[in-house]
């Protein structure tokens, strides 16, 4: 399972440490223009060493477009591209050869291959996700030709928390700061912790809120394919990702129908619409016009630069202290991979529902 989408594709390859990580995406409409500083900037913004509160490694991140572009546009063919690891230092894993490190993939992968790369996680690092960035941002250029526009800001991080009602906010400031927060004190808060925590050698998770404007009425189908159901598999492919809920979500629950409802209105444009939205412009798993809201909650991450006990693959206990440059809190990384997979989900739902299959 390397490859999500059914008519917009991408298949990711690569390792944390390896030479390069990449992908392939099929089903790109063609004539699309491809601007390439964007898809650059895109992966600017999940790129690590961009400010004190991210992990070190000094990667460029510069992606190789190998094909499916011509003359600037995208020809309809399968758009192959690279971007290649250049500031590995693995000797910084050499201690976790043998060991399973705490809440990672590498009890898992040992158990169900029979071996696993231990340089960086390998293919479970959140390094691969510069594929899913890639083809976001691609997928975003079509979106943006649609009017639907994308947006994603941390909303929490520990018991740091905005108002979950993201229109009290100006989202254009998302990207003001290093944690990719809206409300300039609030992020400040947030930027304080992270630095505490770091400091400690420790860690800390959060979640992210993510807004789809401009989407059309009808995306996602009435039974296993609804366009909630499709998010939430994207989101919760995301490393780290612990859960998901779209509109109202869990805090409905404590309401009665008569408060949750979304009452049908018509508008100044002829146009039925909704009084308000706590469905989350989402019902019976298809689009009905409104926003589409949801949250993503990231785990702290699990690497800590602090002894752990844990055991080796020889079934013996000992304790590890890991080495290396890592992240203290995956927030502001994160938010430009769940805008990715968002644009990736409701393209290829997009498509899904133009061509009637």
């Amino acid at each position: 399972m390397n490859t999500t989408g059914r008519i917009f594709r991408l298949t990711t390859f690569g390792e944390s440490h390896g030479e390069a990580i990449g992908g392939v995406v099929d089903g790109m409409p063609a004539g699309i223009p491809i601007d390439l500083d964007f898809i650059q900037q895109e992966l600017n913004r999940r790129r690590p060493g961009q400010s004190s509160i991210t992990t070190s490694r000094n990667e460029a991140d510069k992606v190789e477009l190998l094909s499916g572009v011509f003359e600037g546009k995208s020809t309809g063919c399968p758009i192959g591209f690279i971007v290649r690891n250049t500031n590995q230092h693995s000797n910084d894993y050499d201690n976790m050869r043998q060991l399973f490190r705490p809440s990672h993939a590498d009890y898992t992968y040992t158990q169900k291959y029979g071996l696993r790369d231990h340089r960086g996680g390998g293919r479970s690092s959140a390094r691969i996700t510069i594929s899913r960035c890639v083809a976001g941002a691609l997928a975003k250029l079509v979106l943006r030709q649609l009017g639907i526009q994308i947006t994603a800001y941390t909303s929490q991080v520990g018991t740091i928390a905005l108002d979950n009602d993201y229109h009290r906010y100006n989202l254009s400031l998302t990207e003001s700061n290093d944690v990719r927060c809206p409300d300039q004190q609030k992020a400040e808060e947030m930027i304080q912790l992270i630095q505490q925590v770091k400091a400690e050698g420790d860690t800390i998770g959060g979640t992210i809120t993510c807004v789809i404007q401009g989407c059309p009425v009808g995306l996602g189908e009435p039974e296993f394919g609804k366009l909630h159901a499709q998010l939430g598999a994207a989101m919760l492919s995301i490393n780290a990702v612990k859960g998901f809920e779209y509109g109202e979500g869990f805090a409905g629950v404590t309401q009665r129908g008569s408060e949750q409802n979304d009452i049908f209105t018509v508008g100044s444009d002829s146009a039925v619409t909704t009084e308000t939205n706590h469905s989350g412009g989402i019902q019976g798993g298809i689009s009905n016009g409104q926003d589409i809201y949801f949250r993503v909650a990231f785990k702290p991450v699990a690497t800590l630069l602090r002894e752990q006990n844990t055991v080796d693959i020889h079934g013996q206990t000992t304790k590890l202290t890991a080495r290396g440059r890592h992240d203290a809190c995956v927030l502001p990384r994160a938010v430009p991979v769940v805008e990715a997979m968002a644009a990736i989900t409701i393209l290829d739902a997009y498509l899904v529902n133009k061509a009637g299959i």
